[in-house]
């Protein structure tokens, strides 16, 4: 049996499909008599358009991910997907108006005209690989991708069985891909390495498909059939590590070898320790399975070693949602000392401590995205994110610290939030502009599937649709739209658009005055020094050396309200002086304060700048080659 398994556009094309990894080891190892192969079609996607049409890598990650709650990458494909070059195009434009410049409007409804020949090709060469399964994985901006090519599969060889899955079948959402769309055979729900070898044992004997668990299929008539969900998650054990066969030497030989360096997928973990107790009430993730599980960390370790020596690729993409955190005494420091200059990307809860952070560093970690979302502790509480404004602020001071580029969203639109929760921090960015600024400017928060927000409309959000989007990129009746959908549009809530300006407006000015930007402190012992290069304050260096000033400074490395503070001071220091202080320090943006508590805000002095991943490039630095270098921070979803 050969199994064709296919990554569309718009996957990264510098990350391996981790999904496709995992199924192609499932179907070598546990499918006797089989053998699996990945076209890496997203990378031929590239090579295919630029010889079309001037495309570049911000181009394509525009419509892979920087555009995905607008749809810009799906409606690319539509066209191919209804078979008309001219779909919708007019709905697309007043859909996305005031969203999309002209720019990337013209050139979105080019490669819309374009996206029919590009997955005619693509179908007539999986066909002429001659497999027996096709397997397309969808997530994110690759479902109408996935989909034409399937359409284009069975048109040109109606023998070929069909298969989808990802994370955009995951419950509700694969019913209705095998209900609407019948040239897919059967959609694989839930994680497939357990379900998709069965599916294809039981093709390769011809029995019948009703255990398999989670598969979408046909019964004699035609009729959408859809099996049961496994009733608990796969154990760790069973959680396989990637193939990534071919995927460095394919990325080689395209054009996008310029644009980026190969990064490889790897998973220590599913599902999130965090949201089985408080699940972050607009997350989505996880979909049917949030029970956290972790592998041995001597088994993980294993896997990246071997992937590191199999591939030569030092850059590592951790997809876990959250850092067990047994791994800071178990898997990190034998990162620490394996002899590899490992790079790696995790997510992390933001409450982390320095000590913490720093084995992060130690063994490789340069990007963290520790769902920051918000600087006030009112709106964090709303969230149920189990963390206060100040630790939020913490998290950036410390990560500074340890050299950490750190990834993170500005959320809004909280049920119960007000402008005094966003204006109390605004006055406040002026003093944190040194530390991580947010990748983009705030977004207001979408509903999505799986969420509480989702699932419980008591929490506010009552009147669920979804997304514009998805009208002018499907043609399905209303209730067949919402089992497809992910993401849902709601009547606003929370803050208005003059608050979004002002907090919108300090955001921008915080990520141009980044670069620039320095507040560092040195401990002495008997004085702390503070150097301070920031628009918003007109000192240079300050000395504390008052013994009642430097206690209290270094109390405020973790947040303190001003009662806590001046107890733990002693009682020959009043209240009334610490709070005094207190603002004289906020006016001199030294502290931030949010909820009553405070916290100060200068890392230790180890050259903040140069630790920075962007300091070089900003600088006009670059790699010898003419190119500054510099991994772009991946998209942070929850």
């Amino acid at each position: 049996m050969h199994v064709l398994l296919v990554n569309m556009p718009w996957a990264s094309v510098d990350l391996p499909s981790l999904a496709l990894g995992i199924l192609k080891r499932s179907v070598d190892e546990r499918v006797p008599g089989a053998r699996a192969e990945v076209m890496h079609a997203n990378i031929d996607f590239v090579d295919w358009v630029t010889q079309r049409t001037p495309f570049a890598l911000r181009d394509y990650e525009y419509y892979s991910l920087a555009s995905y709650f607008i749809g810009c990458g799906d409606w690319v494909f539509s066209s191919a997907l209804h078979d008309d070059p001219a779909w919708r195009i007019a709905e697309f434009a007043e859909g996305t108006r005031g969203k999309v410049d002209d720019r990337r409007r013209e050139q979105a409804e080019l490669l819309h005209g374009l996206a029919g020949e590009f997955v005619r090709e693509t179908a007539r060469r999986i066909v002429a690989r001659r497999p027996d399964v096709v397997g397309f994985t969808s997530t994110f901006q690759q479902n109408t991708a996935a989909l034409a090519a399937a359409r284009a599969v069975k048109e040109l060889d109606p023998g070929i069985r069909t298969v989808l899955g990802g994370a955009n079948c995951d419950g509700k959402q694969g019913e209705a891909v095998h209900r609407n769309f019948p040239f897919v055979d059967l959609v694989v729900r839930g994680e497939g390495e357990e379900a998709f070898p069965a599916l294809l044992t039981a093709l390769r004997e011809g029995r019948g498909l009703a255990d398999v668990p989670g598969l979408c299929r046909r019964d004699g008539d035609g009729r959408s059939v859809v099996n049961p969900m496994r009733s608990r998650p796969l154990p760790p054990a069973a959680i396989l590590p990637p193939d990534y066969t071919g995927y460095v030497e394919r990325l080689a030989a395209s054009r996008a070898r310029s644009w980026a360096e190969p990064k490889l997928v790897v998973e220590s973990a599913r599902g999130c320790w965090w949201g089985e107790k408080h699940h972050c009430t607009f997350c989505g993730l996880n979909g049917s399975s949030m029970e956290f599980r972790s592998k041995n960390p001597g088994v993980f370790f294993d896997e990246i070693m071997e992937l590191v020596r199999r591939h030569r690729v030092l850059d590592m993409y951790v997809v876990d949602n959250i850092l067990d955190m047994t791994y800071l005494k178990s898997l990190l420091p034998r990162i620490t000392g394996s002899g590899y200059d490992l790079r790696l990307q995790y997510e992390i809860k933001s409450n982390m401590r320095r000590h913490q952070l720093q084995v992060l560093a130690d063994a490789g970690v340069v990007y963290v995205q520790p769902g920051i979302e918000n600087l006030s502790s009112r709106v964090l509480a709303l969230m149920d994110k189990g963390v206060t404004g100040c630790q939020n602020v913490r998290m950036l001071r410390d990560a500074s610290a340890a050299g950490l580029s750190v990834a993170w969203n500005y959320l809004y639109g909280f049920p119960g939030e007000e402008a005094e929760d966003y204006d109390g921090v605004v006055v406040q960015i002026p003093a944190l502009e040194h530390l991580n600024p947010p990748g983009s400017q705030a977004g207001r928060i979408a509903v999505e599937r799986f969420s509480p927000y989702f699932n419980n409309p008591g929490l506010g959000f009552s009147d669920l649709r979804p997304a514009a989007q998805y009208h002018y990129i499907y043609d399905l009746p209303d209730e067949e739209m919402f089992d497809l959908a992910y993401i849902f549009d709601v009547p606003p809530r929370g803050i208005d658009d003059a608050v979004v300006g002002r907090l919108n407006e300090a955001i921008t000015t915080w990520q141009q005055a980044h670069t620039g930007s320095r507040l560092t402190h040195s401990d002495f012992g008997d004085r702390i020094v503070l150097v301070s290069r920031r628009r918003a304050f007109d000192w240079t260096t300050r000395e504390l050396t008052d013994p009642r000033e430097v206690g209290l400074f270094r109390l405020l490395d973790q947040p303190h309200t001003p009662a806590a503070a001046a107890r733990k001071l002693g009682p020959e220091v009043a209240g009334s002086w610490v709070r005094d202080m207190l603002d004289r320090w906020r006016g001199l943006g030294l502290v931030f304060t949010d909820g009553g508590q405070y916290v100060h805000v200068a890392p230790p002095a180890v050259n903040q700048e140069l630790l920075r991943l962007g300091y070089l490039r900003q600088r006009g630095a670059d790699d010898g080659t003419g190119a500054a270098r510099e991994p772009a921070p991946a998209f942070t979803g929850g």
